[in-house]
């Protein structure tokens, strides 16, 4: 049972956006607002906006993609100085 605020609000976005635990994890993880997740929610006049749980898991898997290739990117540049260190 939800102790704060917080957590109530938690709900109500899981009820209201109508998201399973792991998109529900997802947005946490992120650091969104549910506050901002309810007013994303699409009205019937805007056609061209994705569901809640499609944009927050666009978000996130942007957002590792970016991680990701920065993380690459520090490695190659890692290798390369190791490189230029032992000639």
């Amino acid at each position: 049972m939800p102790t704060n605020k917080k957590d109530d609000e938690w709900e109500e976005v899981k009820k209201k956006c109508k998201l399973n635990a792991e998109t529900l994890q997802m947005a946490r993880e992120m650091g969104l607002n549910p506050r901002s997740l309810i007013k994303n929610i699409p009205n019937e006049s805007q056609q061209w906006k994705a569901p809640v749980s499609v944009w927050i898991q666009d978000m996130h898997e942007k957002r590792l993609a970016k991680a990701n290739k920065k993380k690459t990117l520090k490695e190659q540049k890692l290798k390369d100085a190791m490189g230029v260190l032992e000639l």
